[in-house]
């Protein structure tokens, strides 16, 4: 076994964490060096990644840890009795909502400045920036994917994707910076000085709506929306269950929340039935939550009997 299959979410957060704040130190530098503002808000938008990534190792270690008896301090197990799984989706959301804001501010200034005229700037040092950033986030993308291979965390997807994003913005960075090298000295020189503004408008429209579907995915589990796939499966062993042992109906609500996923089972009785011991309900409940699977500290299980409708709505 390798060592990346030794790594942990949240180790493989770490390292990202301290690849993207070298990457980001690293673009600032070199945009101040070179003169080039594609350059700079390539590292700013690392730097507002890399703030993020932190936010979401720490619920991701909330999350992981709740899991655990007695991990967690007294107060945050007595202040947050339901666990931390609703604020993996909110993480994720104000992720993607940030970048796409410094994305619009990004165009914004790119466009002022392609109506200023442009800027004029040193591509021999803006070429190596985007050279050696480029490496670094193929690299980085690469040991994301490797890792979530096997964890299939949601953190870590978006981590990757974020990397990816920031290849793709560097890769388009390259060729802009190559093609405005080589027009010096000829009689195509004059466009040099908007080469910087418009490749960062060309690549922010095109960012600008990546994170749109990390926002909503993240909005539908702070809403609690059931996903289709979800409501199919626990209705269709909510009513193999009525069917196999005469249930008068049933109630069911789930929601997917993060990595959590939450399912609540109400069966109505019909009334008059002979008393039956607490072991014969706790083997229906076995049998159904194997029924619904994905047994672990992800789901959250709750299945209970009644013959009163009023106490499953």
């Amino acid at each position: 076994m390798g060592k990346m299959d030794r790594l942990t979410e949240q180790s493989a957060l770490r390292v990202s964490i301290a690849a993207t704040v070298v990457v980001a130190l690293f673009g600032i530098l070199f945009g101040l060096l070179s003169g080039a503002f594609s350059i700079a808000f390539d590292g700013f938008y690392s730097l507002a990644d890399a703030t993020m990534t932190v936010l979401s190792l720490i619920v991701s270690e909330l999350i992981v840890r709740s899991a655990r008896t007695n991990a967690l301090s007294g107060k945050l197990r007595d202040r947050f009795t339901m666990g931390f799984w609703h604020l993996e989706p909110i993480v994720l959301g104000l992720n993607g909502l940030l970048l796409m804001v410094v994305a619009i501010y990004a165009l914004i200034n790119a466009v002022i400045t392609l109506l200023d005229g442009g800027n004029v700037l040193k591509f021999d040092l803006a070429i190596l920036y985007a050279v050696v950033t480029l490496a670094v986030c193929l690299a980085m993308a690469w040991f994301g994917h490797r890792v979530n291979l096997r964890l299939k965390s949601e953190f870590l997807k978006l981590d990757v994707r974020a990397w990816i994003m920031s290849g793709c913005i560097t890769g388009a960075l390259l060729v802009a910076f190559i093609l405005g090298w080589a027009v010096q000295g000829t009689r195509l020189e004059w466009l040099s000085p908007y080469v910087d503004p418009a490749v960062l408008a060309l690549v922010c429209l095109v960012i600008i709506p990546l994170p749109l579907g990390t926002v909503r995915q993240a909005l539908s589990d702070v809403l609690l929306i059931t996903p289709p796939d979800l409501k199919v499966h626990v209705d269709s062993v909510a009513e193999e269950m009525v069917a196999k042992y005469g249930f008068k109906g049933y109630r069911a609500y789930a929601a997917r929340v993060g990595r959590g996923t939450q399912v609540e089972l109400y069966f109505i009785l019909r009334t008059g039935l002979p008393p039956e011991p607490l072991e014969h309900w706790d083997r229906l409940r076995d049998e159904i939550g194997d029924a619904i699977g994905g047994e672990g500290p992800d789901r959250w299980l709750t299945i209970a009997f009644t013959t009163d409708p009023g106490w499953a709505e």
